[in-house]
């Protein structure tokens, strides 16, 4: 981003693991987050659960529980979440903490109208003659039935409700397009199950030259395919279990056909638009024999079904809709404040230097005097192209006196309080732009009354109390866990980030501020590549420092501490010796002063 010529006005992420990567580039930008989900972990494990897998093997294949705090975590910061339908707000959103329908719209996808459109008056279409052999009367209206093979289709009912409908068999033929097939054994289980009772339908209900079932078919012919049912005078069906959107009912519609489909789902939104067919309740057969009946026997009403589903398309569902729809809702974000703060609290030596080094105090440059002398002199032998930074969660009073103790040089960036404050060089100003920045959303009085009183919890002492950061002494033996104290927040729609450190001391602040994101923050202003920054820590208040593209390292003597769990990160040194040591040992490893950079495995 920093080499393209303007930084970019909003940040659009799609899925989860992109929203997570949003989030932070969002806050760290300043600019608006849009999301969409495409589809939702709370959701997923619904559906995986009624199919009847266990919840331990769900979340051991998928990482279910990771995927929905990521998911929380982008409704809490997202400014826009678009969905497709109403139906995605309702049924799939609604099942988060986080839920705020006020902040979602629906803006459905575009159809490529420049490929389903409807047919011209006695267009030939190729696709027909390889359906001929299937049928006894080809020239009958095609009830066109067009999906995967898959049992959530419910492509056996429909074929049950034609079977045991003589008028609907007598109207019209039966046409399935489910997939390509070479030999159905070879096919997937789910799949050769589908096929399997297809083949037992229709000869159980003696449906033969009445229903075709085709092979295969190309991409390039799904279009024909749609054109084919509309010049037979016939109707789409979807009779779906679900149908999260309905892509096939846009297509059918553009090309003017009259759309019969499940009523669960995106096809209730799509319907009520386009006023393009009927729904019906896809486990009733008597209810799918109705819908089908009602355009395969009314040719007035088929007319004019199928001239609403053309028009309303193209007004409700085109590309160009769908861009004019969302061009309206992003114009409405507004930036929440300036990009990037005014220089003039950037002391001048900073804004040469093309590397950084960055580390926590105790445990990392406290412990060992005599390496502790060798880094600094390292330091200062390097200070016209290294800036050397320190990240604690000590108050900067608390920083600074045991700095002082200790004659470690003065920081050109001092990190406090757990990354809520931020100043520089020798005259320690204060970034205020990111104390702005990070007031974003802060609740500290709600968070205060909803913490306070839980067991194990205990206020520590006003000294270590700041604007941006709550902190708590915390005994594990008798204090709701760390995720559960986080769930207890999001059901109370409070944002916040909760940091647990060492076991033992519990902090809460504002879901924009932690070393990481205040580490980034400086990256950018001072023109610093992460790839070219040292970040020294141990904590469990150090991981987002510490991941990503930063070169990091782990003293030997906290090897224990909460990011043991992290000896396979490719970017995370473990260094075999402690303290200051461990770091001088991390500056060789990554080759800092010259190549700086991993080596190779």
């Amino acid at each position: 981003l920093n080499e393209q010529p303007r930084m970019p006005d909003l940040v659009h992420s799609h899925y989860a693991d992109a929203g997570y990567v949003g989030v932070r580039l969002s806050n760290l930008l300043n600019v608006p987050l849009v999301h969409t989900g495409h589809s939702l972990g709370r959701d997923k494990r619904k559906r995986l659960l009624a199919r009847g897998l266990p919840r331990e093997e769900i979340e051991r294949t998928y990482n279910i529980e990771r995927r929905i705090d990521a998911e929380e975590e982008i409704l809490a910061n997202a400014d826009l979440v678009v969905t497709s339908t109403h139906n995605e707000i309702e049924e799939q959103y609604g099942l988060y903490n986080y839920y705020d329908p006020t902040r979602m719209a629906v803006i459905p996808p575009g159809t490529n109208l420049e490929q389903f459109y409807p047919p011209e008056a006695g267009e030939k279409i190729s696709f027909k003659y390889r359906l001929d052999h299937f049928l006894k009367e080809p020239e009958k209206p095609l009830i066109l039935a067009l999906s995967r093979p898959d049992e959530r289709k419910n492509i056996l009912t429909l074929i049950e409700a034609y079977g045991e409908s003589k008028e609907l068999q007598q109207t019209a033929n039966l046409l399935i397009v489910a997939g390509t097939r070479d030999d159905i054994n070879d096919l997937d289980k789910g799949a050769r199950a589908v096929f399997k009772n297809i083949l037992l339908l229709t000869d159980f209900y003696d449906l033969y030259g009445h229903i075709a079932i085709p092979k295969s078919h190309d991409a390039e012919e799904v279009p024909e395919i749609y054109r084919l049912a509309t010049l037979s005078k016939g109707v789409f069906i979807n009779p779906a279990l679900t149908e999260p959107f309905g892509l096939t009912i846009l297509e059918a519609a553009a090309s003017g056909l009259p759309v019969v489909a499940t009523e669960n789902g995106g096809p209730v939104d799509i319907i009520s638009n386009c006023q393009c067919g009927t729904l019906i309740d896809p486990l009733d057969k008597e209810d799918i024999t109705r819908g089908l009946l009602k355009y395969l026997t009314d040719e007035e009403s088929w007319n004019c079904i199928s001239q609403n589903g053309i028009h309303g398309v193209r007004k409700h569902y085109s590309w160009l809709a769908h861009s004019q729809t969302y061009l309206d809702k992003i114009s409405k974000l507004e930036n929440r404040y300036e990009t990037v703060p005014e220089e003039k609290s950037l002391p001048k030596t900073l804004r040469y230097r093309d590397r950084a080094i960055f580390t926590d105090l105790d445990q990392n440059l406290i412990g060992n005097s005599m390496a502790l002398k060798q880094l600094t002199s390292v330091i200062l032998e390097n200070r016209k192209c290294v800036s050397f930074g320190i990240a604690t969660g000590r108050r900067i009073e608390s920083a600074l006196a045991l700095m002082k103790k200790h004659e470690i040089p003065r920081p050109d960036i001092l990190i406090s309080s757990l990354g809520t404050r931020i100043h520089y060089g020798r005259s320690l100003t204060e970034d205020d732009s990111w104390a702005d920045h990070i007031d974003h959303d802060w609740a500290p009085r709600r968070i205060s009354k909803l913490l306070d009183n839980l067991p194990g919890l205990k206020r520590q002492p006003k000294s270590e109390q700041t604007p941006h950061k709550i902190s708590y002494y915390y005994d594990s033996s008798v204090a709701p866990e760390q995720d559960e104290i986080i769930n207890l927040l999001r059901q109370k729609e409070i944002t916040a980030n909760v940091i647990l450190s060492f076991g033992q001391f519990l902090d809460v602040i504002p879901s924009r501020a932690s070393k990481g994101q205040a580490l980034r923050y400086v990256a950018q202003r001072l023109e610093i590549p992460l790839e070219q920054t040292l970040v020294a820590g141990g904590s469990g208040a150090d991981e987002d420092m510490m991941r990503g593209n930063t070169l990091a390292v782990v003293v030997e003597n906290r090897h224990h501490e909460e990011l043991s769990q992290l000896d396979e990160i490719e970017r995370i040194y473990f260094a075999g010796q402690p303290h200051a040591s461990g770091i001088l040992e991390a500056l060789e490893h990554y080759n800092f002063f010259d190549a700086c950079r991993v080596p190779d495995a």
